[in-house]
């Protein structure tokens, strides 16, 4: 039998129920409430397994809790085993026991509640039948998903939840906002739901709300009251939508701590002239992973300080509709918390009750969750039109009732899709693509833009579509074939079902586009949701397909993508790309990073000067803003001659490219680009403004008889090739580049370079260096000093204003395309008085034996020579040494004595050579011909260099 591999990942990133049963009587295992795993008994041995502890030799199906439910298709085993000390523990092992399952004699098999194998219907009445729940019944489908899938079609492309539960990077979280619950006094009867996704170390929130008015700010509050972070909601935000959309970035590790430990508040606050406010806590959510639909639940009361949210999901193959309710100051805080308080819930149309459900709950714990069994037809349309309503209602003396209208989910997230030839069905390479933006409104209608380019025949087909199940049978459920025009298609979908949407917000549903090429299909693509970025332009304006195809000369290849780009009020360039299609073949590491490079320049590619390198790619997306563009290429944005482009190791001159236009006015507006308060360190090239605006510049610099931008780096005059300047603010600061360890025995200085290399890499570096330009250098990007490095190199990083760090090495590792920067590792020292000798310097050492103090008195009153100071340090008469000179440290080719009194100092004269080859040792002040070293002085080299690499130099 095979392992299921699905179990393995889904337990490692839900959680699990403790408990099999519907939540008619609540309790405690509520996926709301945090869970541990179960503490094992003192001297057991055995398995901790989804809240429970398991005994050697037990078996049992898995259960992966509201509203997911047991695995009757898996069954897990708790195997005894021995560690390397002989002690005993338990390994939990799980198997799909599906394809074991006997073939039924009957014609007419039927699949009995709790079981995974169709039977025949006579057997039921011997079958021992577990009691169990339809709430658990609709998971299996998972397994099914691929059981039937043709193996000749590609299915890589398909996205399953279960693939977006394995980013670790990525959580998300749900908070009911709603008025002081324990106030006497409530002064709101506003309600919110806010969803938030923590992705690396930003936190990415959606947060819509009813009965309130326009929020001003939103504040997330520590355990002990405190205000960690405070989002000032926009005043060009419409006053009319219902939705905040934000991101904090940059939690740090205690914040990110208290977020995953469910110990963050967030409250939500209206202007000071109306002065409502609204709060809720932070927690996780394992019905998260599913919602479809959802519902903000309100009073019609004034001022009632109550309401709730409800989490909808449909089964994957029966209409079982799964809802979890949270709701807040819908029960009376009575004397003893853990009452019993019975509660009514409704599913209504036009006000009429069509279902009805009674069940307990405690004013401790308030949540429940359930499941409504075969909606009808029309109850499955209503919910697909926004038309159903769900209610809560209290029954007794004092009854109380919030209610609100099921709606497909809502949140700031974009649903968008890039289809490239490389995720067709038969995938291919052609240089094509599609780019497509929908948007689901409440009423269930669905529109959608999408963009064809790059195919080389006709299109005679446009249509969305469900991942195939057997290789004749494309599901079609949508034909836009009729809309399609001139490379656009423009259009609504109106008659989705409630499966349709529940699917389209699961990421199951794909557009496909066929050509007289390619009858079954030349692009297809995935419909997904992209996480909220806070791009406006993802609201405005279409994105710009790339294609191979638009590549000069154009290239045949499996990948597309899409990019959205503006410039905003500060001429800084913001964009979001998207690339889909790339195959693992076509790079080996493609599997864990797109090791790719996107730039944007000008349509010319003989104008090299007017390029300027984005970053590299997370994944297969890249997102960034670029400062301190040349007025030449905002010019070219604002005309629509520039381009974006998405290079490769594959294709390192580009594997695809898309024309951009973005209109711009920062030609008339210049003073706005400089912003003083935001500089950014990262900004390493010289701004290239009109030299008039940058003396006007109060910020500037005057340097050398000219004038320098802000931010703006350059080489002074004095020393063009080993000397860095860079302007902050009026003061200039220079910076001489440093030059890390080589670890090579011969190393050679060039021309053009200031730092030396090693003679093997001479080639490498200077040669090839030159034939390659911009986009066609292989190598690793590096922010700090914005330079591709060759594969190989290493480099102190360079990090304005700072300068060159010292402390820091990195290296460009040459199979991944990464850099990768570690800390100097200094060496231990026996003294107690370790000293740094230069300020540059990143490692302490050892002070050299102090000399005798000169004694100053014995020396006026002596007869014989004077002695010299020179810095802060005396030498006797005809004393030499090497002299000090801060940053550089000792200058070894400069020898100083002291004549008399008077310092006198010379640089070492090095003899002229003829030889053809020549190379400058490190150790050695005068270059020398390479035929020259003997064996004994190679081999004393390589040892030195061997001890400096041991001292982590």
């Amino acid at each position: 039998m095979k392992t299921c591999t699905l179990v393995a990942v889904l337990l490692l990133n839900f959680g699990w129920l403790g408990s099999g049963q519907a939540f008619r009587l609540k309790s405690a295992a509520l996926p709301i409430q945090p869970e541990s795993e179960p503490q094992q008994s003192k001297g057991m041995s055995g398995c901790s397994f989804g809240g429970k502890f398991y005994a050697p030799e037990d078996t049992w199906h898995p259960d992966l809790g509201e509203p997911f439910g047991v695995m009757h298709c898996v069954v897990c085993h708790c195997e005894s085993q021995r560690n390397h000390r002989g002690k005993v523990f338990g390994k939990v092992s799980c198997k799909n026991i599906k394809h074991d399952c006997p073939e039924p004699l009957c014609s007419n098999p039927v699949l009995l509640p709790g079981h995974c194998c169709r039977s025949c219907p006579k057997a039921h009445s011997h079958a021992p039948d577990k009691k169990v729940d339809h709430i658990f019944d609709g998971f299996e489908y998972f397994q099914e998903k691929d059981d039937e899938l043709h193996k000749t079609y590609n299915d890589r492309s398909y996205l399953s939840s279960e693939d977006i539960s394995q980013d670790d990077s990525r959580t998300d979280f749900v908070a009911l906002l709603t008025a002081a619950a324990d106030s006497r006094t409530t002064t709101s009867s506003g309600v919110a739901r806010a969803r938030f996704t923590l992705s690396r170390s930003s936190l990415v929130f959606s947060i819509t709300f009813k009965r309130i008015g326009h929020p001003s700010r939103v504040k997330f509050i520590d355990r002990d009251g405190n205000i960690v972070f405070e989002y000032f909601v926009p005043r060009t935000a419409s006053p009319e939508s219902n939705m905040i959309c934000g991101i904090w970035s940059n939690l740090q590790k205690l914040h990110i701590r208290l977020l995953k430990s469910e110990q963050l508040h967030v409250t939500m606050l209206t202007t000071a002239s109306q002065g409502e406010e609204i709060h809720g806590k932070l927690i996780k959510h394992r019905a998260l992973f599913a919602e479809t639909f959802s519902s903000i639940i309100t009073s019609d009361a004034e001022h009632a300080g109550m309401g709730g949210i409800a989490m909808l999901t449909l089964s994957d193959v029966e209409n079982n509709l799964h809802f979890i309710l949270m709701f807040e100051g819908l029960l009376e805080r009575r004397e003893k918390e853990r009452s019993i308080v019975p509660i009514r819930v409704e599913l209504l149309y036009h006000h009429h009750v069509l279902r009805e459900i009674r069940a307990n709950v405690t004013s401790h714990d308030p949540d429940f969750a359930e499941v409504l069994t075969n909606l009808n037809n029309r109850e499955m349309f209503w919910l697909s039109r926004g038309q159903l309503e769900i209610a809560v209602a209290t029954e007794g003396k004092n009854p109380r009732r919030i209610s609100g209208y099921i709606t497909g989910k809502k949140s700031c997230d974009t649903i968008q899709s890039v289809l490239s030839s490389g995720d067709a069905l038969t995938p291919t390479k052609t240089g094509a693509v599609g780019s497509a933006t929908l948007t689901l409104h409440d009423n269930g209608t669905l529109e959608y833009q999408i963009q064809v380019a790059g195919v080389a025949s006709k299109v005679t087909g446009v249509t969305i579509e469900t991942k195939p199940r057997r290789r004749s049978r494309r599901n079609v459920l949508f034909d836009m074939t009729a809309d399609y025009n001139e490379g656009r298609v423009v259009g609504t979908w109106e008659r989705l079902n409630a499966r349709d949407i529940h699917m389209l917000l699961q990421n199951e549903l794909f557009l496909n586009v066929a050509t007289s090429e390619y009858e079954e299909g030349e692009l297809r693509g995935q419909i997904s949701s992209l996480l909220y970025s806070g791009l406006q332009a993802r609201l405005q304006e279409l994105p710009v397909p790339l294609a191979g195809q638009f590549v000069s000369p154009p290239v045949r290849t499996s990948a597309a993508g899409h990019v959205w780009v503006s410039v905003d009020e500060n001429c800084h360039l913001h964009y979001e790309i998207v690339v889909s299609g790339l195959r693992k073949s076509d790079d080996v590491t493609l599997n864990a990073h797109l090791h790719g490079f996107a730039e944007i320049g000008e349509m010319d590619d003989s104008s090299r000067e007017h390029k300027r390198l984005l970053k590299g790619f997370y994944g297969s997306q890249a997102e960034g803003v670029l400062k301190d563009l040349s007025m030449e290429l905002l010019r070219h944005l604002d005309k629509g001659t520039a381009f974006i482009q998405v290079s490769t190791k594959v294709n390192p001159r580009g594997e695809i490219r898309g024309r951009v236009h973005v209109p711009n006015s920062c030609e008339s507006g210049l003073s706005s680009r400089i912003d003083d308060a935001h500089f950014d360190l990262t900004s390493f090239e010289e701004v290239k403004l009109d030299p008039e605006e940058i003396k006007k510049d109060p910020s500037s610099c005057f340097f050398e008889g000219h004038f320098h931008a802000h931010g703006s780096h350059w080489a002074p005059d004095y020393d063009k090739k080993c000397t860095v300047c860079t302007c902050q603010k009026r003061t200039v600061i220079c910076d001489p580049n440093i030059c890390p360890v080589l670890d090579c025995a011969n190393v050679v200085h060039l021309e053009d370079k200031c730092c030396p290399v090693c003679e093997e890499k001479k080639q490498e570096k200077g040669i090839k260096q030159t034939e390659k330009s911009g986009d066609q250098m292989e190598g690793c990007y590096f922010e700090g000093d914005r330079k591709i490095h060759p594969p190989g190199t290493t480099w102190h990083p360079f990090v304005p204003p700072f300068g060159y760090i010292k402390c820091a090495v990195c290296t460009c590792r040459g199979a991944t395309g990464e850099v990768h920067c570690e800390k100097v590792n200094c060496p231990r020292l026996t003294c107690s008085n370790p000293v740094r000798r230069s300020p540059s310097d990143c490692c302490k050492e050892c002070p050299a034996e102090e000399k005798a103090p000169i004694d100053l008195t014995e020396m006026m009153q002596a007869d014989g020579p004077r002695a010299c100071k020179f810095g802060k340090n005396w030498y006797l008469n005809n004393e030499s040494w090497h002299p000090e000179v801060p940053p550089f440290g000792e200058m070894k080719c400069i020898t100083c004595w002291c004549d008399d009194g008077v310092t006198k100092c010379q640089r070492e004269q090095c003899p002229l050579l003829t030889c053809s080859k020549i190379a400058r040792r490190e150790n050695k002040c005068c270059p020398e011909c390479k035929d020259s070293y003997n064996v004994e002085e190679v081999e004393q080299l390589k040892e030195e260099e061997e001890k400096k690499q041991s001292w982590g130099y």
